[in-house]
């Protein structure tokens, strides 16, 4: 089990990767991590949001930044604005507000296409660490350093580890879509 169990946390990360990536999908309702991982140019370098600004949720709809430094105000703006997200920022020089357009039917559409592609990105990234650990399994065999019998059972071990994983992905999935159809 000790090949199985070495890799377990590779699986673990494939699915909290989705879980992040999935969670800038835009569902109607104001949450930090729409704009959280926004790079703003600040002090020279490119840097998250989140290092520069305090995000809240004012209301269901709204989302202010408040930038701990106001001298980057423009900066953040800027780079809300450029950001592929959609949303239109107000400045009042002292915070900005970002106030979420509902979502159009086809808009919603356009999200769950996006919210399968990324499902099948993590798909495929749980099949590349299966492929990893039977290549090790196979290598671990051919070294003598499990038995065949043992191969075969490890082998039954993974498939039951990656027919989980993808229960979960499909689950996550399932529950995103219905977050980002909700009206």
């Amino acid at each position: 089990m000790t090949i199985i169990n070495e890799n377990k946390e590779q699986f673990q990360k494939a699915i909290e990767f989705l879980k992040q990536d999935i969670s800038v999908l835009r569902t109607g309702r104001a949450t930090p991590a729409i704009v959280e991982d926004i790079t703003v140019e600040a002090y020279g370098s490119r840097q998250a949001l989140k290092a520069l600004a305090s995000i809240s949720v004012a209301d269901a709809k709204t989302l202010t930044v408040d930038p701990w430094d106001k001298s980057l105000m423009q900066a953040v703006e800027q780079a809300i604005r450029n950001s592929e997200i959609g949303i239109n920022p107000v400045n009042d020089g002292k915070l900005i507000r970002l106030p979420l357009p509902d979502l159009t039917a086809d808009r919603r559409q356009e999200l769950i296409k996006v919210l399968h592609q990324k499902l099948e990105h993590a798909r495929i990234a749980i099949r590349k660490i299966r492929e990893e650990v039977r290549g090790k399994i196979d290598v671990a065999e051919k070294n003598k350093e499990i038995s065949e019998d043992e191969k075969y059972g490890f082998h039954e071990d993974l498939e039951k580890l990656v027919k989980e994983h993808n229960e979960q992905i499909k689950q996550i999935g399932e529950d995103k879509e219905k977050e980002i159809t909700t009206i």
